[in-house]
């Protein structure tokens, strides 16, 4: 079967079989290897994308799903060659260490901001509760998203004021 979906912005078609999961279209089809496969049994989050704007996991909706619509990958985060803040977030304040499970957290994490540009500590935390990370304690990825929203927040008031 073929489908065209909107991939970081690019429009693309294929043709594929009508069980490829959509992270196997990603990494497989389309090399975007940012996105991760975890667990198989999607408990994880490592291949968290959005759909539509909306975070979603990649190992649980197939390609042909996911056709007509836009998706967003780790890789569509930055924009004009500028890292997006929740990535210069991860990057300031440790919210990775093996890496494994940042780009699905890259991705929850971006959704929450945009949706609540201030989240408090606990609003973090239930956000990123269906991802698992085995290495940080989810102690630095909170300050990441913090860090993030901050600086967020001063940049808006730049403009404003500029």
């Amino acid at each position: 079967m073929q489908v065209t979906m909107t991939v970081n912005d690019t429009e693309v078609t294929r043709e594929i079989e009508g069980r490829l999961l959509l992270v196997h279209f990603l990494r497989d089809v389309l090399s975007l290897t940012g996105t991760h496969w975890g667990c198989d049994t999607s408990n994880c989050g490592t291949c968290v994308v959005w759909m539509d704007g909306e975070p979603v996991k990649s190992c649980t909706v197939l390609a042909a799903m996911a056709d007509g619509h836009e998706v967003r990958t780790v890789e569509g985060l930055a924009q004009n060659g500028e890292l997006d803040p929740i990535q210069q977030g991860f990057m300031q304040c440790h919210g990775l260490q093996c890496g494994f499970c940042t780009p699905g957290m890259m991705m929850t994490c971006r959704a929450l901001l945009d949706k609540n540009p201030d989240p408090t500590d606990a609003e973090i935390r239930e956000a990123i509760s269906g991802q698992i990370c085995r290495c940080t304690g989810y102690s630095t990825i909170v300050r990441s998203v913090r860090w993030a929203a901050v600086h967020e927040a001063a940049a808006a008031q730049q403009e404003v004021t500029a």
